[in-house]
């Protein structure tokens, strides 16, 4: 019998858990935090052994196989000794992917990956085809693996599951955009991080699709240096392609082989040009699995987005609240600046992962009204900022910052909170961020 020692036992620990047991696998589940008892309920229902608070290196270093949650990083002690042992340690994605015969389609980038799987997912299943989603979003993908497999999957993966992959390989990859993220586990080189993006295409064949940003100079030439084997299929705003998606004044126009969609851009539910992006890219993988063309039109005009990404809460006096939390990176918050029509109180601030905020100087020049901090350690963002807004100030809960907010907003203005930062300094995760800042609105 296979042993395989699970480390983490998040979603994606006890989704591989329930699979690994399912096959016939000696099952130990270890975490060095403490397990919630949701979860520690599903591994005692299964008969699964697991610790918390530690990692016993003895019931460890003897296995056969290693799944590693995607949030330790390559370089603690633990994971260094496996890799010593010839032990392989791979991803959720990895382990999970070899008991399915599914098309997968996966979708990595910096930022609008959320979106473009909800969209993707969206439109295949309104499409008629049984799809199910996963990666970071809802059940672990071995959990569905286990349980409720389906011959088509969306998975949103982030560059630390594409860490863990060897043979993985989706038939459709999607890369939405890359910007430096996450630089603290790439040794601070952006050239690592750009690598480990690309792994989602490492193991395609001729036979599989690659749907990218032509507009992002990261990405195309990346490309030029490193071919890839699959068949690209570009989208762009500024460019024509001949296989892809492009924009001819205000319509989105794909093409693949000899099969056109035209579709105006005004009539799209999702405002802001990374959205005509993220559109293009969900749309694109639904010409290509055969999904009728009236249906592409309906559901791109119907999808309301994802929570905590630019979401309306509530107007109040005539002021717009907006949630942007699952902004935890510059390059996001760039597009949320860039999408406010008005003068702005953006709220920002959390666990800096090596940001640099130039690029956001000529917007918030233009938008910003006044600048409200929310995080531990504020001084990179005042002296940042500093000569570009008059009015910035330092708050430590969500509460303080939402009313200091409403005192310095007026009429026809915004409240943005578009964090930039992760946000483990003050919250467990981003979706707690945004709750506490729609919950901070409401009793306004």
């Amino acid at each position: 019998m296979k042993r395989l020692v699970v480390l983490g036992a998040g979603e994606s620990g006890v989704g591989t858990a329930i699979l690994g047991k399912k096959k016939g696998f000696d099952v130990f589940v270890s975490d060095k935090g403490i397990i919630t008892n949701d979860y520690k309920e599903v591994l005692k229902n299964f008969e699964i052994e697991w610790e918390e608070q530690r990692h016993t290196e003895s019931k460890i270093l003897n296995a056969d196989v290693i799944m590693k949650s995607p949030g330790i990083p390559d370089k603690v002690a633990l994971v260094k000794k496996l890799n010593e042992k010839g032990i392989p340690v791979v991803s959720e994605i990895e382990f999970a992917a070899k008991y399915t015969d599914a098309q997968v389609i996966g979708v990595t980038g910096s930022n609008g990956k959320t979106t473009t799987t909800m969209l993707t997912h969206y439109l295949l299943d309104q499409g008629g085809l049984k799809v199910n989603m996963a990666g970071n979003i809802g059940d672990s993908f071995a959990k569905q693996v286990a349980e409720q497999d389906a011959p088509f999957y969306v998975l949103e993966l982030s560059s630390f599951q594409l860490d863990g992959i060897i043979d993985f390989a989706p038939h459709i990859a999607v890369l939405t955009n890359i910007t430096p993220d996450h630089l603290d586990r790439y040794e601070y080189k952006f050239e690592n991080y750009i690598a480990s993006k690309f792994r989602i295409a490492m193991n395609q064949s001729e036979n599989d699709f690659f749907i990218y940003d032509a507009d992002d100079e990261v990405i195309t030439e990346y490309l030029e240096q490193h071919p890839i084997r699959s068949r690209l299929l570009p989208f762009s705003l500024t460019k024509k392609v001949d296989n892809g998606a492009y924009l001819e004044k205000e319509n989105i126009v794909i093409t693949i082989g000899n099969n056109k969609l035209i579709m105006p851009t005004t009539n799209l539910s999702l405002k802001g040009n990374h959205n005509v992006k993220n559109a293009m890219a969900a749309a694109t993988v639904s010409q290509l699995l055969k999904i009728r063309k009236a249906t592409i039109r309906e559901c791109l005009e119907n999808f309301h987005g994802v929570e905590h990404r630019l979401e309306d809460v509530l107007k109040i006096n005539n002021v717009q609240y907006i949630n942007d939390s699952k902004a935890t990176n510059v390059n996001a918050t760039f597009y949320a600046l860039d999408a406010m029509k008005s003068a702005t109180i953006w709220i920002v601030g959390g666990v800096d992962k090596g940001n640099d905020y130039s690029e956001l100087y000529s917007l918030v020049n233009e938008k910003v009204k006044a600048i409200i901090c929310l995080g531990v350690d504020n001084s990179k963002i005042i002296n940042a900022f500093g000569n570009c807004v008059d009015n910035i100030e330092e708050t430590q809960s969500m509460k303080e910052a939402v009313s200091m907010a409403y005192k310095i907003a007026e009429r026809n203005e915004n409240v943005l909170l578009s964090p930039a930062c992760a946000s483990f300094d003050l919250f467990k995760n981003y979706e707690e961020r945004g709750r506490q800042f729609k919950e901070a609105v409401r009793e306004l």
